[in-house]
């Protein structure tokens, strides 16, 4: 360990493999995985559908420059494309890779409308990624301190607050653009009121901005819906995604629609890996594994099943301020700060996390079955009630 940069607080367990919602550790013990990697093995581990999509692949031709076309990443554009009636994408590597592409194509769009200085909003407690650019988006001084001076060009308003934007819209006329998670995961699994993003469209399209929404982690069927802001019956103008997009494989797009669509040219944006033959054969497997298996009904009903299952057992616990959700995004609100729960879990063998201090937060696959919902609800409780015992 001492030759890795102590860039992470580690647990001091290794995993050496993986089937279906179970993760096995060195020693053989088992624990159900309600994190997926932060949002990112929607199908589980080990799924046969990708494995053998990896290993076709990974037999034929495993990387091609983006210098020449490549047919397995246009068939994988195509379909996103189907799936979200954006128009044109952009293939990296990673979330805050396709934040980044987003950036840079509001600032250029902006530069091309006669704007020196264009800004982009976005919102508090946001998180969009920790390069330069999407650390200076993100709403969280905890992950900026330190790395300043932050990029300027961003103006800053409340999640959830519609009124603020107006605000804003009123005040600077160098707005090119709003940026904002449909969900804030990073934030607490904060949910905001159901025509939140309709009435972000209707600023967007009355100020002429773009709309641009982080569906990093809220993308490919976590929610219930292919992308969130489908939810709320809109498109934007630029949509980001990663995670759960290759189950695993790193794989980021930032896909554009209509004014956005032709933004980025030839020299003006590019990666070495982005979209490379084997990251898009993932990406389509994983797809096509969730359209098979219908899954996105099964994310609302898990969610569903989940979440009544916990408010029933907490019923009249004062201590647990909320339980929220949307499809598999699940924050348990406590009223102290709960990071020993995670520890706690891994003990009973469970995978969970905690953000925002208090939350305690839950990112099943989208295949989890009957017995895996209800060790997961029991496990779950007795872990957050030994906590809130233990730390009167």
């Amino acid at each position: 360990m001492r030759n890795v940069m102590k860039t992470y607080g580690r647990k001091p367990v290794a995993f050496t493999h993986g089937e279906g919602a179970w993760i096995f550790d060195t020693s053989g013990k088992r624990y159900l995985d309600a994190l997926c990697g932060i949002a990112v093995t929607g199908l589980g581990h080990n799924h046969p559908r990708v494995t053998k999509a990896i290993q076709d692949q990974a037999s034929t031709l495993i990387h091609c420059s983006n210098l020449y076309q490549i047919p397995e990443q246009e068939a994988l554009a195509v379909k996103l494309c189907q799936l979200s009636k954006m128009e044109t994408v952009f293939f990296s590597n990673s979330g805050a890779e396709a934040n980044e592409a987003a950036i840079k194509l509001a600032r250029l769009y902006g530069h091309q409308k006669g704007l020196s200085e264009p800004v982009i909003i976005v919102t508090e407690q946001s998180f969009h990624g920790r390069t330069m650019a999407t650390l200076s988006a993100t709403g969280n001084r905890k992950v900026q301190a330190g790395f300043e001076p932050l990029l300027s060009g961003f103006a800053r308003v409340p999640f959830g607050d519609v009124e603020a934007v107006r605000q804003v819209a009123l005040n600077n006329k160098n707005v090119i653009a709003i940026f904002v998670e449909p969900i804030q995961g990073e934030g607490g699994v904060q949910i905001p009121s159901p025509q939140y993003l309709n009435e972000l469209r209707q600023i967007a399209d009355k100020e002429d901005w773009l709309m641009m929404v982080d569906e990093v982690q809220t993308g490919m069927g976590r929610t219930g819906a292919w992308f969130a802001h489908q939810h709320n019956e809109i498109l934007p103008d630029v949509m980001t995604l990663a995670k759960g997009l290759g189950n695993g494989i790193p794989i980021g797009a930032c896909l554009a629609r209509g004014k956005a669509a032709e933004t980025l040219t030839p020299g003006t944006h590019g990666s070495t890996f982005g979209g490379n033959p084997l990251v898009s054969r993932a990406a389509m497997a994983t797809i096509e594994a969730i359209e098979l298996d219908a899954l996105l009904d099964r994310a609302t009903f898990i969610g569903d099943t989940i979440t009544q299952g916990l408010t029933k057992r907490f019923d009249g616990v004062t201590s647990v301020i909320d339980i929220r959700h949307k499809g598999l995004m699940i924050g348990i609100e406590l009223d102290r700060a709960c990071a020993p729960i995670v520890d706690l879990g891994l003990e009973a063998g469970l995978l969970i996390n905690v953000t925002a201090d208090k939350v305690v937060r839950l990112l099943p696959p989208l295949i989890l079955d009957e017995k895996q919902i209800e060790f997961l609800v029991s496990t779950l409780s007795s872990v957050i009630t030994q906590f809130l015992s233990e730390s009167k």
